[in-house]
């Protein structure tokens, strides 16, 4: 099973490069396919929406024929006809139709690893463990900055995708080579065991709304508009807007292996979450009133966006607690599919926010962001806290 585990963090890279490596490579596809900034928020918002709109098949398909399957199928044949499909693209369909796939293709591989987790391993370190998986996982958001600018500048962006199609294919065959799953379990009597049962679950209803936008401003920053915002606010190179994406991507490593183990430190899920995210939103609000604080003071204030944005580990161990053993699979999909759907869904608004702002001072539009971010992840805390606490 570990050797299963470790590939699954492995694919999980991937699912994280691929969410964020827009952001770095902009400028290029501005440039070389005449694309604009909403087309690429349009893309990038189609890969959460379409990894969003899988986690329902995704979740039927674990708890029916278990992660290997599920994991290995998908990841081969959507990551991989997605990453080739990008680096063919000619315009903005072209990316849009890419990015479906890539989002397809990775949807089940974290789920996998939190199936695997919720059956096999003691509840009370769930947290731990899906904040390791994202901590280590998220290193695909390193890749994803530094490191892709200097290959999409040594090897061109069109090499570099399709160096990542080949290597995609190659993990989705070593998935379907080291994946067990876990024996399957048997719903008790007169139990559906449908989607139904756990929408009828009262505790979800106050932890979803804050699950749909609390992970929404990091990854919309981080994947899309930091990139633009430094370009264009602070005429930023390439490479700096790598330094500076980079610098965000290891905030949001060092925050899930932060509350992962929180819980069980400080008794509480509930008010960890809570805390952490009402700090994300403050700083949203920070930037929205002071949009131009300098380079470099810019660059923290993302950082921290993106430390405290990181909270999606434990939002799911909270959520996990409320479900029946039979339907883990559908359940841990389910706030999967609100997370990421809410991803999606922000991320194509903010698109319409950006364009819809003032184009000068240069700022505006930028500041519009920040303040639709700040807005609606605030507003999710204030359902939130009403939830209540469970800890395992």
């Amino acid at each position: 099973m570990k050797i299963g585990l470790f590939f699954l963090v492995v694919g999980y890279l991937l699912s994280q490069f691929y969410r964020s490596f827009l952001a770095v490579l902009a400028g290029m596809l501005q440039t070389d396919l005449g694309v604009s900034a909403d087309d690429l928020a349009l893309s990038s918002g189609l890969w959460f929406l379409a990894f969003a709109l899988m986690q329902l098949p995704v979740g039927w398909a674990l708890d029916r024929f278990g992660p290997r399957r599920s994991t290995a199928l998908v990841l081969g044949l959507g990551g991989t006809g997605g990453a080739l499909a990008f680096a063919m693209a000619q315009n903005a369909l072209h990316l849009h139709v890419a990015m479906v796939l890539l989002g397809v293709g990775c949807a089940p591989v974290l789920m996998a690893a939190y199936y695997i987790f919720a059956r096999i391993y003691p509840p009370a370190i769930f947290a731990t463990l899906a904040g390791a998986v994202i901590g280590f996982g998220s290193l695909g958001n390193i890749l994803g900055a530094l490191p892709l600018a200097w290959a999409a500048e040594a090897f061109g962006w069109r090499g570099t995708l399709l160096a990542l199609a080949v290597v995609t294919a190659a993990i989705a065959v070593v998935l379907w080579f080291v994946i067990q799953d876990p024996p399957a379990v048997q719903a008790p009597e007169g139990a559906r065991g449908s989607l139904l049962d756990l929408l009828k679950i009262p505790a979800l209803w106050v932890i979803l709304p804050l699950l749909a936008v609390n992970y929404a401003p990091a990854a919309g920053l981080r994947g899309l508009w930091a990139g633009p915002y430094f370009t264009d606010v602070y005429g930023a190179s390439a490479t700096q807007v790598g330094q500076f994406t980079l610098l965000m991507a290891c905030a949001m490593i060092v925050g899930n292996f932060a509350y992962g183990p929180l819980d069980r430190l400080l008794g509480t899920r509930k008010w960890v979450i809570l805390a952490g995210n009402t700090l994300g939103g403050l700083c949203l609000l920070a930037l929205w009133l002071v949009p131009v604080p300098g380079m470099w003071t810019s660059a923290l204030m993302l950082a921290a966006v993106g430390l405290f944005g990181a909270s999606f580990p434990l939002m799911m161990a909270h959520g996990r607690s409320f479900f029946p053993a039979h339907l883990m699979g559908r359940g841990v999909t389910l706030l999967n599919l609100f997370s990421i759907g809410g991803v999606g869904v922000l991320q194509m608004l903010s698109g319409r926010v950006h364009s819809a702002a003032a184009p000068l001072p240069v700022e505006a539009p930028y500041q519009s962001v920040f303040a639709f971010f700040a807005v609606v992840m605030l507003a999710g805390c204030v359902i939130y806290a009403f939830a209540r606490d469970r800890v395992d």
